[in-house]
């Protein structure tokens, strides 16, 4: 499991509070080629720079604002206070860019990476932009900002968006795989990055602790076997094999970052359910998705 989970902490490099999956320590682990993951907590006025690569990238601000500078042109990102605020801007920059991100107030930044070939537009899609997905119903409801999937973005090799789960509920439900290139499915990579939070309202101490949780198990001969808490800055890689779901904590609200690529010749995510539980989407119908999302009105 130690190849998989990765507590906050335990993925920092240089500037970086998470750094996966370009170049780095992400690359010893054998097979895992397709996506990357860096998150940067930049204090007032500070940058970071990433240089041109074969790869494409979404800056995406999780609480703050800044400015993103892509090969000399400059993107005001406007942010939000956190992830629970709903959606923000972001930035697509496509392969051999240099990009280098400044907060002037401050702030905690995710970029997320794929290798590329193919070269696509920079393209700044802004939170008035982004599709807000309400998904499931009743105890699965979650709510879904699509801001890099394929309908929303024209890009090379990644799906990107971000997830938001009400205290209590189930998501990434019911369990799923997208591990075989085959009619009805893609292979992809997929990485989740974690944010917990106590929940509007709620009594909670001072000293209450957000937790979340996350399931990985095999779908064929390869071992994989995670259950794991979660936490804000903890990531869980899935690199095959059902996973879900995603588990938000009674009293704590759940949010992830995902990022998806694979070696398919199609930029599409198409799943296969666990047949033990895809009865569950039928259960949906009729029900109401959860009244207190949309997060952020």
């Amino acid at each position: 499991m130690a190849d998989w989970v990765y507590p906050l902490g335990t993925a920092a490099e240089g500037d970086w509070d998470i750094s996966l999956g370009t170049a780095d320590s992400i690359s010893k682990l054998a097979g895992w080629v397709h996506t990357g993951l860096k998150v940067a907590t930049l204090p007032a006025g500070a940058s970071v720079q990433l240089p041109a690569a074969a790869e494409e990238r979404i800056v995406i601000p999780l609480s703050g604002s800044c400015t993103v500078t892509v090969n000399g042109a400059r993107y005001p990102l406007a942010g939000r206070p956190s992830v629970f605020s709903g959606p923000t801007d972001v930035l697509y920059s496509g392969i051999d860019s240099t990009v280098e991100i400044t907060s002037d107030d401050g702030g905690r930044i995710a970029i997320a990476t794929a290798p590329a070939r193919n070269s696509y537009p920079t393209r700044l899609i802004t939170a008035a932009e982004t599709p807000v997905e309400l998904r499931g119903a009743g105890n699965c409801s979650r709510q879904v900002h699509n801001f890099g999937t394929p309908a929303v973005l024209e890009a090379d090799r990644f799906i990107v968006c971000e997830v938001l789960t009400p205290a209590g509920n189930w998501s990434s439900y019911p369990p799923h795989k997208h591990d075989e290139e085959k009619d009805g499915e893609t292979s992809l990579e997929e990485i989740y990055y974690f944010e917990t939070a106590v929940a509007a309202g709620s009594s909670a101490p001072d000293d209450a602790d957000a937790i979340g949780f996350q399931r990985v198990y095999a779908s064929d001969w390869r071992p994989i076997d995670v259950a794991a808490e979660v936490r804000t800055g903890d990531v869980v890689l899935v690199p095959y094999g059902w996973h879900g779901p995603a588990m938000a904590a009674p009293g704590y609200d759940l949010y992830y970052l995902n990022v998806m690529a694979g070696p398919g010749p199609v930029r599409e995510w198409l799943i296969s359910d666990d047949p033990h539980h895809g009865w569950v989407r039928q259960s949906w119908e009729g029900q109401e998705p959860d009244p207190r999302l949309p997060f952020g009105g």
